[in-house]
């Protein structure tokens, strides 16, 4: 075989394995596919596509410090691609480098103003300055010219969710997971905007997706309480609190709304020992030395409930569910003392 035959094979080689690594692309198969494009790295450390393709895939995965050095890579090459800019830009805006993304950015939409990702950039950057009807604009724009893009619908979502445009967030949100069924994000603002709707049973129904996607996703575990208890599903409460328990052991919200799924199921000496573990977490809380004082009045054990009570006054006179929650164990307490000596004179 000549030497330009040998050259052949491994130029029919070569695109052979570039065809793999854009099919494992276009597939989201965001390890497989870095691994591949190194390959061709191997072959040519300046292969610009090779460079883009191991960008895109860190972009994916989210390992945005090697995203970084990976856009540097591609300037070096090609000083020039507004691509290379623009992946330089998001990785900055992922450090949380601001000014030097916006730069990086600004810089791509002068080389191609019709670049999407640099349009979701921008608008992902106005969104975190707050600036809610220019990042809208930015997603609008990023959506018209990629409108298969989960992110730049999931942007959109999030500027008219700060707008409160609800309804249309939901939809916008609804649309990025269209185009991306296990779009993380996108799961948990939907979740959001479904909270605010009240529209609980479709809370669940989301946050169970994201579990599926992630199963110790914070965001989703707390909005699916959220939900339980709004529709007073406290045997599911109970557990999806457990999980968030797990997950995290000194969270204030799982404790509250795992003792409250235990006292909706009337189990209160349960209840009772997770409240002393929120009154560890916060010890001058009234409504939790209320809710003891109560739970402690449903068990009978009148003498701690004013005591309980009593404490919850201590710390705030003026809320009335202490005094009357006193009021009621102290009347108990009294009346339990006068029975006391007249049923044993009776025995």
């Amino acid at each position: 075989m000549s030497e330009q035959q040998s050259q052949q094979v491994t130029a029919s080689e070569i695109e052979c394995i570039r065809k793999q690594a854009h099919e494992h692309l276009q597939a989201k198969r965001w390890s497989q596919a870095g691994e591949t494009f190194l390959q061709l790295l191997d072959h040519n450390m300046q292969d610009e596509d090779a460079l883009l393709g191991i960008a895109i895939s860190l972009d994916g995965i989210g390992r945005f410090e090697s995203l970084y050095a990976t856009a540097q890579h591609i300037l070096e090459v090609n000083p020039t691609s507004a691509l290379g800019l623009a992946y330089k830009a998001r990785a900055l805006q992922k450090l949380e480098r601001f000014s030097e993304a916006t730069i990086a950015n600004d810089q791509a939409l002068l080389l191609d103003t019709h670049l999407p990702l640099a349009w979701i950039n921008r608008s992902g950057l106005q969104l975190l300055q707050q600036k809610f009807p220019e990042a809208l604009r930015s997603a609008e724009r990023a959506v018209q010219l990629a409108p298969g893009d989960a992110r730049a619908w999931a942007n959109k979502g999030v500027a008219l969710f700060n707008l409160n445009f609800l309804p249309e967030a939901l939809e916008a949100f609804e649309q990025s997971l269209a185009q991306d069924e296990q779009y993380l994000f996108s799961l948990q603002m939907k979740g959001e905007a479904l909270l605010k709707l009240r529209r609980m049973p479709e809370v669940i129904a989301t946050a169970r997706k994201a579990l599926q996607v992630n199963p110790t996703d914070l965001a989703a575990l707390t909005q699916a309480a959220q939900a339980l208890r709004s529709l007073e599903l406290y045997n599911s409460l109970v557990e999806i609190t457990k999980e968030l328990l797990k997950l995290a052991p000194d969270n204030l919200f799982a404790h509250e709304n795992y003792m409250r799924g235990l006292r909706g199921l009337g189990r209160y000496e349960e209840a009772t020992e997770a409240l002393d573990r929120l009154l560890e977490l916060d010890a001058t809380n009234v409504r939790f030395w209320t809710l003891k004082a109560d739970t402690l009045y449903r068990l009978e054990r009148y003498r701690e409930a004013t005591r309980a009570a009593e404490q919850a006054v201590r710390l705030d006179e003026e809320y009335p569910p202490a005094r009357r929650i006193r009021e009621k164990a102290v009347k108990m307490m009294y009346q339990k003392k006068v029975r006391s000596p007249r049923q044993s004179s009776h025995s």
